[in-house]
């Protein structure tokens, strides 16, 4: 199954890809942080420790302190697929941080990424 692949996929280097991406838009690797550590609750500390034991996507997402509860907020599609419609939870929270990175790249101010009921 082609989840089972994203899952058992090294954390580190889709992040790396991440930088990347906003970095490439003129955005920060603090606000990338900034986004992650919103979406799972980890700490900054905590964020680099998982990337520094290369930890899978299932592992990252699993151990995760807590997802933002807010996060099912975040509406709209990743690759043609709307994240809040994802039945797969685990699939849902790597999607919803795809999501958050893509809004960061596109020039979308943090106050509105990170998502506050209305």
């Amino acid at each position: 199954m082609a989840n089972d692949k994203i899952f058992q996929m090294d954390f580190a280097n889709i992040y790396d890809l991440y930088i990347q991406k906003v970095e490439r838009k003129g955005h920060s690797k603090e606000e990338l942080e900034t986004v992650t550590m919103w979406l799972t609750g980890y700490s900054k500390e905590e964020l680099k420790k998982q990337l520094d034991n290369h930890v899978t996507v299932e592992e990252f997402y699993t151990f995760a302190p807590e997802i933002n509860p807010h996060a099912k907020f975040i509406k709209g599609s990743i690759c043609g697929v709307h994240v809040d419609r994802i039945e797969d939870p685990l699939m849902q929270k790597v999607r919803y941080l795809d999501k958050l990175v893509d809004e960061l790249a596109k020039g979308k101010k943090l106050e509105k990424i990170l998502r506050k009921p209305e």
